[in-house]
């Protein structure tokens, strides 16, 4: 019965032993090879070369539609330049950022519904995707897109930064400042960004902010 115990115990880590080390060889395997277009990772990059969401370009920047806007207007600006986030910005890329902004604000100027809404351009404190992009986006956050407290609140607390406030720190700092402490935003109350009454879920928010934003194509 000894023999026989140890000799099972021995093939159970024979076993073991083989199915670690085919672990570890395909964890290795995947390691090594570099991430395909289509990770999550860079969806941003990819996006930059979809013609559906490419909506203009130049030299410096790429004007994407945001392929799940969290509003009725939602483009993103992104440099051709290799700037993975805000943290990496320096000062000598001070003329990239107000381009960035003077391009969302043509976007803007362009738009016949700016007449009666109103928009913002900024950044989100710890972006989600990597290489950064400037938001231009309304403020009827009117989209089937937008369906989480997370979602909500990174456009309407601090956690979304205005572009003109990160343009005049990185003049004055030369640099921009960590803000990760800002992540806590997300977890905030659900609250009306107009009037700031608090809502005790999302469909009731959007319910409610649709009594303040006028409706597509009204002209009043």
């Amino acid at each position: 019965w000894p023999a026989m115990m140890a000799a099972k115990g021995n093939a159970f880590s024979v076993l073991m032993n083989s199915q670690k080390r085919k672990l570890a060889e395909g964890a290795a395997k995947t390691a090594s090879q570099p991430a395909k277009k289509g990770h999550w990772s860079m969806g941003l990059l990819s996006s930059m070369e979809d013609p559906a969401l490419r909506v203009d370009s130049d030299e410096k920047v790429v004007i994407i539609k945001d392929k799940y806007p969290k509003a009725r207007y939602h483009w993103l600006i992104l440099p051709r330049e290799n700037i993975p986030s805000l943290k990496a910005v320096s000062s000598a890329q001070l003329d990239l950022l107000k381009h960035m902004h003077t391009k969302g604000q043509e976007l803007i100027d362009k738009t016949e519904d700016a007449k009666h809404l109103s928009f913002r351009l900024g950044y989100h404190a710890i972006p989600s995707m990597s290489h950064l992009h400037l938001h231009v986006i309304s403020q009827d956050f009117d989209s089937p897109c937008l369906k989480n407290k997370k979602h909500w609140n990174s456009f309407t607390t601090d956690y979304f930064i205005d572009s003109e406030d990160i343009m005049e720190e990185l003049e004055t700092e030369g640099k921009i400042s960590d803000k990760g402490s800002r992540n806590d935003r997300l977890k905030e109350p659900l609250r009306c960004h107009m009037c700031k009454k608090e809502q005790v879920n999302m469909p009731k928010l959007k319910a409610h902010i649709l009594s303040h934003i006028p409706k597509p194509g009204d002209k009043k």
